[in-house]
């Protein structure tokens, strides 16, 4: 008769919650992102127009003054203080940070409203030429890389300077944020 006896398993080892710490930091890095290029970067190139505003003179019509894109990111960024709650010295660190990325970001948006005229222009031809429409995509993808970048640098320099907790902070208002802009 063969008995099989039940030999005891070590324990499971922590590794699996040293991955996830590992995956804390990027996506905490990543809610980051989306505050400072979606809720502070991009829509104070919004030209004005408040919180969210995307048409109607906003982000892609029109030149953009930079005076008045200063004055929206000051804007903003008063909003992402009251929850992040930083020190002076962070705030003379972040703002020229945020304003340094969406001024980079500024020459962008042309190019991104020409491809999108020269896009319209080919589809509404009688016949659509698929190889022309796919040179065009091809063309513009340094586009994104250049502005992925950009903001990927900002996001990096700004969590240099805010701590951990500021950091978590900035994710729960980016959270509040999206829920309300969608």
């Amino acid at each position: 008769m063969n008995e099989t006896v039940d030999t005891p398993q070590p324990p499971i080892s922590p590794r699996g919650a040293g991955r996830a710490r590992r995956w804390l930091r990027p996506s905490a890095v990543a809610a980051l992102a989306v505050g400072l290029s979606a809720g502070i970067g991009l829509t104070a190139i919004a030209d004005g127009h408040g919180f969210g505003r995307w048409h109607r003179g906003g982000f892609t019509d029109g030149a953009v003054d930079p005076a008045r894109v200063d004055e929206h990111i000051d804007r903003m960024l008063k909003h992402v203080y009251v929850d992040v709650d930083p020190t002076e010295a962070q705030k003379q660190a972040l703002a020229p940070i945020v304003k340094g990325a969406v001024h980079a970001l500024l020459p962008l948006r042309d190019q991104m409203r020409d491809t999108r005229q020269q896009a319209a222009a080919l589809l509404s031809q009688p016949t659509v030429d698929r190889a022309a429409l796919e040179a065009l995509r091809a063309s513009r993808l340094d586009l994104v890389e250049d502005a992925s970048r950009v903001i990927t640098k900002a996001l990096a320099d700004a969590a240099d300077v805010l701590t951990q907790e500021q950091r978590a902070k900035l994710v729960e208002h980016v959270r509040r944020w999206r829920g309300h802009h969608g």
